[in-house]
C-alpha cells in the first residue's frame, strides 16, 4: 500500500525520503527524474511495473506492518494478461508475506526478495540497497 505522503500526492514512492526511484536510476544508469511522469517513463524504459498486492487495507500511518483487512488486487488476471512477465519482486517482507497469503508462486516466475526502500529501513544503506536492487535487471 501507498504510504499515507504518496496517496496525497497520488504517486507511488512519493514519500521524499522513499529511496525507490534513486534506486531504480542507480540500477538503470539512469540520472533520477524530478517529474512523476519522467519516473514512469523510467520504469517502461527498462520493463519494470509496479503493483500493489493490497487493493484496499486498514491502516494507521504508514507502516505496512500495521495493514489489517487486507483485500488483494488481481493479480492471476494480471499475470494472465501479461504472460511476459518472469520475475517478481517484493519491496520488503510485507509484500512477499502479503502475496504467499493469497496467491500460488508459478513456477515459471522467478521471485525477489529486496529489502525496503522505505525510510523506516534506515538500517541499509543506500549503496547497500543498491547492491541487492541490481538483481532486478
Amino acid at each position: 500500500m501507498p504510504s499515507d505522503a504518496s496517496l496525497e500526492k497520488k504517486e507511488y514512492y512519493g514519500h521524499a525520503r522513499n529511496r525507490f526511484w534513486r534506486i531504480i536510476s542507480e540500477i538503470t544508469q539512469s540520472e533520477t527524474p524530478l517529474h512523476y511522469e519522467e519516473k514512469i517513463d523510467l520504469l517502461v524504459k527498462h520493463k519494470i511495473g509496479l503493483w500493489d498486492i493490497a487493493q484496499k487495507a486498514e491502516r494507521k500511518g504508514s507502516l505496512d506492518s500495521s495493514m489489517k483487512d487486507v483485500i488483494p488486487n488481481e493479480l492471476e488476471e494480471f499475470l494472465q494478461n501479461h504472460p511476459k512477465i518472469h520475475t517478481i519482486c517484493f519491496n520488503g517482507m510485507k509484500a512477499q508475506k502479503l502475496h504467499d497469503q493469497f496467491f500460488l508462486r508459478k513456477n515459471k516466475i522467478k521471485y525477489l526478495l529486496l529489502p525496503s526502500s522505505s525510510p523506516a529501513n534506515a538500517r541499509m544503506s543506500i549503496d547497500a540497497l543498491i547492491l541487492y536492487w541490481r538483481e532486478i535487471l
